[in-house]
């Protein structure tokens, strides 16, 4: 089922895949990773000026892994803020995404911390490094084919 601003895109002739609606009502979308920078700036052009979440998650044990956007359109006077859910999926062995920090400057620490979780690499983020892990830490903690390093001790809280 083609939403409003999935035929707004197709009309644009914007690369995109509807995945329909979740619980709320919200319209769900996939890009491919190549076209997220070109659609993401369409998507603000379009009004979407506030990104109140970005995630990243494991969608199975060796399969792609997956970013997720959701995105505001906040106007004045508005009871019912239009959103969007934009899902983005990479392969696990090079998982890149463009960076849309640029776009919306809440974006900053949301792909570092899915990078330091997920090791997704968001291209042009100026300052990807991790973020909750030790700098030194092997590997990404919430990819389901993780396995906890031996060298790794949790140090006594006295």
């Amino acid at each position: 089922m083609q939403g409003r601003l999935s035929a707004w895109l197709a009309k644009h002739k914007l690369a995109h895949r509807p995945l329909g609606f979740d619980y709320q009502g919200t319209e769900t979308l996939q890009i491919k990773s190549e076209d997220w920078a070109s659609i993401a700036v369409a998507l603000y052009v379009y009004g979407f000026n506030y990104l109140r979440s970005q995630c990243a998650y494991d969608v199975a044990p060796g399969g792609l892994l997956a970013s997720v956007y959701h995105l505001t359109k906040i106007e004045d006077n508005a009871d019912q803020p239009e959103e969007v859910c934009i899902k983005v999926f990479v392969p696990r062995e090079d998982p890149r995404i463009p960076s849309v920090l640029r776009i919306w400057k809440g974006a900053n620490f949301q792909e570092r911390e899915s990078y330091d979780m997920l090791g997704i690499f968001y291209e042009s983020h100026p300052r990807l490094k991790r973020i909750l892990m030790p700098e030194s830490w092997i590997g990404w903690p919430l990819r389901k084919d993780y396995i906890a390093p031996d060298f790794y001790e949790i140090q006594d809280s006295h």
